[in-house]
C-alpha cells in the first residue's frame, strides 16, 4: 500500500515535518524524487547539517529498518558486504572430524564440510543486509573518508542492486532500498558515482529555520533561550577565522546542556563555561571567549 506521506513533495516535507526534521522545498524535493525514481541521494555539507539526520527520517516516517554503514580510512568491501564466522566454521570442522572418527563415515563428512559456507556460517555486514531486508533506509555515512577502490565496490552495488557470493550465488534485492549517501567534503568524489545518484548541498540554516529546528527538536527549551542560543551560533558560524564553526547538532547540544543546567537566559559566564557543547577546537574556544560580551549584547 502506498505511502501517503510520499505522495509528492509537499507531503514528504510535511511528514519529515512530523518527525521535527524541517526540510526546505528544495531538499523536499530532491528526496522524494530519489525515493521515486530509486536513485541514491548523495548530500554533501558542512558537519552539522543535518545530513544524517534525513535519512534517519526518512527510515522513521516510512516505518523500515535504518541500516547504517560509517566509512573510514581503509575500509574494505568485506567490511560492508559480509564476512564469514571463522569460530564457529573451525568448530564446525573439529565436530565434522570427530563425527569421522566415530562413524568412519567418508560420504557424511563430505557432506558436512560442505556445509562450512553455509547461511548459518555466514555474518551480513550492513550493504548485504539492506539487499537482503529492503524494504529499508541504507545510511553509507562520511563516503568521503573512504577510497577510491571502496567508492568503485560501492558503485557497482548501486548500479545492480545485487552482489555475488562465490559459495552462495547472487544476492539480489526485491525492492532496491532507499539509499543515503552523506559526504563533508574532504575530498571530491568520483564523477562516476555522482552520476548515479541524485545530488543536494545543504547548507546551515539562517536564523529563524534554525529556531525553528530547535523548537520541534527541544520543545522544553525556553524560547527565550532558543532564540539567544541560535542567535550566538549565527555569529559564530559568520566568523571566518574560526577553525570549525558549529553546525545544527551543536545548536542543539548547546540549548540541551543550558537547559539541563536549568537556565533560562544565555549570559557571557554561562556561555563560557558550556562552550564545549558547540565549540570543539582551542583556538576556537579562545577567540569565542574573548568576544563574548561583545557578541551577547548585540
Amino acid at each position: 500500500m502506498p505511502n501517503p506521506a510520499l505522495a509528492s513533495p509537499d507531503t514528504l516535507r510535511a511528514a519529515l515535518a512530523e518527525t521535527a526534521y524541517l526540510a526546505d522545498d528544495g531538499l523536499a524535493t530532491v528526496t522524494w524524487l530519489a525515493h521515486t525514481l530509486q536513485r541514491p541521494l548523495l548530500l554533501e555539507g558542512e558537519p552539522g547539517t543535518g545530513k544524517t539526520a534525513l535519512a534517519e527520517a526518512m527510515a522513521q516516517l516510512q516505518g523500515v529498518p535504518l541500516i547504517r554503514l560509517q566509512c573510514y580510512e581503509g575500509i574494505e568491501a568485506s567490511q560492508a558486504l559480509y564476512d564469514w564466522d571463522f569460530p564457529r566454521q573451525i568448530l564446525h570442522l573439529r565436530a565434522v572430524e570427530a563425527l569421522a572418527r566415530d562413524t568412519s563415515d567418508g560420504a557424511g563428512v563430505g557432506e558436512l564440510e560442505a556445509e562450512l559456507f553455509d547461511e548459518r556460517f555466514l555474518q551480513a555486514r550492513p550493504v548485504l543486509q539492506a539487499l537482503r531486508e529492503s524494504p529499508c533506509v541504507l545510511l553509507v555515512d562520511e563516503i568521503d573518508r573512504a577510497d577510491d577502490e571502496f567508492e568503485a565496490f560501492l558503485l557497482e552495488v548501486l548500479s545492480t542492486w545485487s552482489v555475488s557470493i562465490p559459495e552462495l550465488g547472487v544476492v539480489a534485492a526485491d525492492t532496491p532500498p532507499f539509499v543515503v549517501l552523506t559526504s563533508n567534503r574532504t575530498r571530491e568524489l568520483h564523477d562516476a558515482l555522482k552520476r548515479r545518484c541524485l545530488y543536494h548541498w545543504i547548507e546551515h540554516p539562517g536564523l529563524d529555520r534554525e529556531l525553528e529546528i530547535v523548537r520541534a527538536r527541544l520543545p522544553e527549551v525556553e524560547q527565550t533561550l532558543a532564540r539567544e542560543v541560535v542567535t550566538l551560533v549565527q555569529q559564530l558560524r559568520a566568523d571566518d577565522t574560526m577553525v570549525k564553526p558549529p553546525g545544527v547538532a551543536e545548536t542543539l547540544d548547546w540549548a540541551r546542556a543550558l537547559t539541563a543546567l536549568g537556565q533560562s537566559r544565555l549570559d557571557p559566564e554561562v556561555a563560557a563555561t558550556t562552550m564545549g557543547a558547540a565549540v570543539k577546537y582551542r583556538e576556537d574556544a579562545e577567540r569565542v571567549r574573548v568576544a563574548l560580551d561583545r557578541m551577547l549584547t548585540r
